[in-house]
């Protein structure tokens, strides 16, 4: 009954088309018939078959257990008489290929000897989305080599696309910026390089229809403390969800149609997200357009019960270990990662009994309807790898062993890091040292007088360094980060045994290495700065020694005992007596360049003072040593930008678990865009070694509609007499909103990184397009548009707001919403002759949606809405003149649904199988 109403709402108009495909009318039986070894071979093996119908075929094939099964992480089960191997799906590339998921019933083992790149943080400092796509690439490359046969257990979980919206969070080196645009602009090319596609997102020709590699955004949403991050619940309103914690990956979505994401651990607004609908379904399918599959984090699913106790409204207790996994998958949950904080309840284990009680939840009651969904999206995947198809037709497995010899790796010190190519390498140190942000840089203080009365110094700014060709010339690199027994590279890195230990350049190496190839005959010496390993107390030697220098580089940071997965910073402090060593080693020589590689901002004040130059990067990969001596020394421009707003002290902020952004009178704003306080330095802040100088911003229009654009243009020249590389940074406020509405001080709206040669000037152009700079109302439940005057800004960081720098345009008129996104579903397997009536939802391009929302919530499309269904194989599945779907001889089938309103069209697919 349900569902012939929902037909009779969703029908305001349709059109019909039965049209034949190409694809070949297979005859095969699913559910029935020899697996692979009868004369017609099975769909799923069959290539010239889309990967979705493959897919769907396959799953026809499995019992309920054995669906159940497939549908956990480490290590989905083989099923030999499907030929189908045992699948890791939880491995890690967060900035390398690090774990590879091998084992079953235990965390995936970490990697031994490829090549560790810059954190994310760092390519956040970047503002370089064509050098994450390049890195990205050759992470995916190395992967394609070191995994199972080349062709299993690729899918990684990565790249993590939470803000940094406060520094005290534990895993702020994993992310990219605290800004959603920012963040969306490099981790769509993460994925895109890592999955083999172009910087459109498009599978590259030369991958031949395969993925390279699946990828996993995580972790969704709103989890960014670890204190509480596994029973905690972050809690804001609709607008912020929107606006700020789901913004990223929405346009990543857009971006690179990324394979899948994690669900977090935490619960928004009292919901676990791994059991949340409006999440999954609602938010990311339906409004956002996302296709793939979801995953829990590990043991997210476990942690409804046995962290939250979750005892979701109207239920007469808290679910039980087969609830929790029925309400898990039902909401949308694909992929159990059942590992981590884990009991012995998986999918596995509790998905027949939970069919079997048809467990009543949000989405329906709990059927194998839900489990079919799932694999299909599960196996769409793995078929879309190649992992299905003869080696020799899948170009990555072909390309990966014509570099590493099948079988030849091995997760040992005896691989020799052969992975490590010089190309890789030389991309860690390229990204290494465009990561890395001058902060400060000013003329130099007098060391000395010499017997002559001259004075060694000068005016110039302190660096680049300049290294004599020849004569006496001494360098000390002080501090315990320098020139560590082991160097630290962020988490989720893989291990560097002696092989790998070879490529590895410290910063004290890196350094001295590259002074002396300048000058044979200087000298550059390690002094341990403070005490080693413990950080604790300054070393006085050290600073009495610093004196004697001709320049003096301190070296600071933080490592995982300050901050990680698990554990927040409860200070902005450097580290033990690092800050002390930096303000007395400032003041025994003036030429001092402070260095600091860490999690995220640390508190300067009691030393940026007394110190002329200031580098800062998050952790830097295995070549960061040729990365600072490049920076250091002039070979390479600094032109890092900071991804966030560096505080002065953690009295500015908020507690950590309050996830609201705006702020008000009795709490402060977070992040550029609500922050008004006092700042060490703004966001997109900094330096190089050349100027460069901007026109005053000029506009096509200066009234423009709220569903208009506006077309921005600036002359940027570099003022200097070296190369350089700019980042110009476009941004847009709203100066005359009305408090109330509690409007950011300005949003990022675009950037463009650009390199001119020295007096060179380039137009840089920008299309600002009105409905973007929406606000979400909670409520009306939509986008609108704000009237009135709007600030666009055009500069170096976000603070550049001279008069040049600014042009005013007027916004008039209301958004006119558009059709966004549609998604069609239906059940995965019918028998014949049975009617088939998809459950469509269309979203409008200011969030509000038609159609089927929820189990029993819909509501009617709009007026002269017209849907119109094709069917690929009208033999097996049928679409009549009166739209009706009408399943018909065994086959799969895919049924195109497309959409149009007020002259818009858009169109989605869902496969059927027929036994």
């Amino acid at each position: 009954m349900r569902t012939r109403s929902w037909a009779a709402i969703i029908m305001v108009g349709v059109m019909v088309s039965s049209g034949g495909s190409a694809v070949p009318s297979a005859k095969a039986v699913p559910g029935s018939g020899p697996e692979g070894d009868g004369a017609v071979p099975p769909i799923y093996s069959n290539r010239a078959y889309p990967a979705r119908e493959r897919a769907v075929d396959l799953v026809s094939r499995m019992t309920l257990e054995e669906k159940a099964a497939q549908m956990v992480s480490s290590q989905s089960a083989a099923l030999p008489r499907l030929g189908i191997a045992a699948y890791g799906w939880w491995n890690e590339a967060a900035h390398g290929v690090a774990r590879e998921g091998t084992l079953h019933n235990a965390n995936p083992p970490i990697l031994t000897n490829t090549t560790s790149y810059p954190v994310d943080l760092s390519l956040g400092a970047t503002w370089n989305p064509d050098l994450v796509y390049r890195e990205a690439t050759l992470i995916s490359d190395e992967a394609r080599e070191v995994v199972r046969d080349n062709r299993l257990d690729l899918n990684f979980y990565s790249p993590t696309i939470n803000l940094a919206r406060d520094p005290r969070w534990g895993r702020n080196d994993e992310a990219f910026s605290e800004d959603p645009l920012l963040t969306a602009a490099l981790a769509a090319q993460f994925v895109n390089g890592m999955e083999g596609k172009d910087r459109a997102g498009r599978l590259l020709p030369q991958g031949g229809g395969y993925l390279k590699t699946s990828t996993t955004l995580k972790h969704y949403a709103a989890n960014n403390s670890e204190f509480d991050r596994i029973t905690g619940s972050a809690n804001m309103d609709d607008r912020t969800l929107r606006e700020y914690y789901t913004a990223q990956f929405r346009e990543v979505i857009r971006r690179s149609s990324p394979a899948s994401i994690m669900t977090s651990y935490n619960r928004v607004n009292g919901v676990p997200t791994s059991a949340s609908g409006y999440l999954m379904d609602e938010l990311a399918r339906q409004t956002f357009g996302f296709g793939g599959f979801f995953t829990s984090d590990c043991d997210s699913i476990r942690e409804i019960q046995h962290g939250h106790h979750w005892q979701p409204p109207g239920e007469p207790e808290p679910l039980d270990h087969i609830e929790r996994h029925a309400w898990a998958n039902a909401a949308g949950e694909d992929l159990n990662c059942q590992q981590g904080y884990h009991d012995q309840w998986s999918y596995a284990n509790t998905i027949p009994e939970a069919v079997a009680r048809g467990i009543d939840t949000p989405n329906g009651r709990y059927t194998e309807e839900h489990v079919d969904a799932a694999l299909v999206r599960l196996l769409t995947t793995r078929i879309q790898l190649g992992e299905f198809d003869p080696a020799e037709n899948v170009p990555w497995v072909t390309a990966a062993r014509s570099r590493v010899a099948p079988g030849t790796w091995t997760n040992s010190d005896a691989n020799g890091a052969v992975t490590q190519t010089a190309d890789r390498l030389a991309l860690a140190r390229e990204v290494g040292a465009e990561s890395i942000v001058l902060l400060k840089n000013e003329a130099t203080r007098p060391v000395a007088t010499d017997a002559a009365g001259n004075r060694h110094g000068g005016r110039n700014a302190l660096l680049p360094l300049r290294v004599p060709a020849s004569g006496a010339y001494r360098v000390a690199v002080i501090g315990h980060y320098a020139n560590p027994p082991s160097m630290y590279l962020g988490g989720y890195s893989s291990i560097q045994a002696s092989a790998g230990q070879a490529n590895e350049v410290n910063g004290y190496a890196g350094v001295r290495a590259a002074i002396r190839a300048i000058n044979p005959g200087a000298v550059v010496d390690h002094l341990p700065g403070v005490t080693p390993g413990t950080l604790a107390e300054v070393d006085p030697a050290s600073v009495a020694a610093a004196a004697s220098y001709d320049a003096v580089i301190v070296y600071a940071g933080t490592d995982d005992r300050h901050s990680r997965e698990d554990v927040d910073r409860r200070t902005l402090a450097l580290p033990g007596a690092q800050a002390s060593l930096i303000s007395q080693v400032a003041a025994r020589n003036p030429n001092t360049v402070v260095y600091l590689e860490t999690a995220g901002q640390v508190d300067v004040a009691d030393f940026e003072a007394a110190v002329p130059a200031l580098l800062w990067s998050s952790y830097n990969g295995q070549r960061k040593g040729e990365a600072l001596a490049d920076v250091l020394l002039g070979k390479r421009n600094p032109s890092g930008r900071l991804p966030f707003t560096w505080y002065r002290d953690v009295g500015q902020l908020p507690p950590i678990d309050d996830y609201g952004i705006r702020g008000d009178g009795s709490r402060p704003g977070r992040t550029y865009m609500y922050f008004d306080g006092e700042v060490s330095y703004p966001f997109g802040h900094g330096l190089g070694y050349t100027g460069f100088a901007y026109s005053r911003p000029s506009v096509d229009r200066s009234r423009v509609d709220a569903n208009g654009s506006v077309r921005v243009s600036v002359d940027v020249t570099n003022t200097g007499s070296v190369a350089g590389s700019e980042v110009v940074q476009l941004y847009v406020g709203t100066p005359t909103a009305p408090a109330a509405r509690q409007r950011p001080d300005k949003r990022l709206n675009g950037f463009q990184k650009i390199s001119l040669r020295p007096k060179q000037t380039k137009r840089v152009r920008f299309t600002v397009d009105v409905p973007d700079l929406a606000f979400f109302d909670d409520q009306l439940g939509r986008y609108v548009v704000d009237r009135g005057a709007y600030l666009i800004q055009v500069g170096r960081s976000s603070a550049d707001t001279g008069p040049r720098q600014q042009v005013r345009v007027l916004v008039g008129g209301s958004l006119r919403p558009e059709l966004s996104v549609i998604t069609a579903t239906a059940p995965t397997l019918l028998p014949r002759n049975a009617v088939v009536s998809p459950r469509v939802t269309i979203a409008m391009s200011d969030d509000t949606r038609y159609g089927y929302r929820a189990e029993g919530a819909s509501t009617p499309l709009p007026a002269g809405t017209i849907v119109r269904y094709r069917s690929n194989r009208p033999g097996v599945v049928s679409v009549d003149p009166a739209g009706v779907i009408r399943t018909g001889v065994p086959g799969v089938a895919t049924i195109t649904a497309t959409v149009s309103y007020r002259g818009v069209s858009r169109s989605t697919e869902f496969s059927l199988g027929v036994r």
